[in-house]
């Protein structure tokens, strides 16, 4: 069982930087694939980042691709989502995600992920 808990969401300026956190609790943490979905009002939920469970190979959505860097800290046991140069089109709630993920088409599915955390807003004003 792993628990997820999002922070880091707010409300900020086109072109300014935020940094989302998610802890993790459970003892099978390192095991798992992480990523990061966000879902915007009347929009379904998207793909964002992920990053495999020893902390390579990060994989991102194209409209967020050199903008957004996710990483993990294995002895904080909590991953990052750093988003630059934010604009209107990224306001969502963004939502941690952890499963045990075999491929990359894999990762692009939310239900191939077992855990959730409840998220976080991210509202970006033009």
């Amino acid at each position: 069982q792993v628990h997820l808990v999002e922070s880091g969401g707010g409300l900020v300026q086109a072109g300014t930087s935020l940094r989302l956190s998610c802890a993790a609790s459970g003892p099978t943490f390192n095991s798992y694939v992480m990523a990061w979905f966000r879902q915007a009002p009347g929009k379904e939920r998207e793909f964002v980042a992920a990053v495999s469970s020893i902390g390579t190979y990060p994989y991102y959505s194209d409209s967020v691709k050199g903008r957004f860097t996710i990483s993990r800290d294995h002895a904080k046991n909590t991953v990052y989502l750093q988003m630059n140069s934010l604009n209107s089109e990224d306001t969502a709630v963004y939502y941690c995600a952890a499963g045990s993920i075999l491929s990359y088409q894999d990762a692009l599915s939310d239900k191939k992920y077992d855990y959730w955390g409840q998220g976080t807003e991210v509202s970006v004003s033009s």
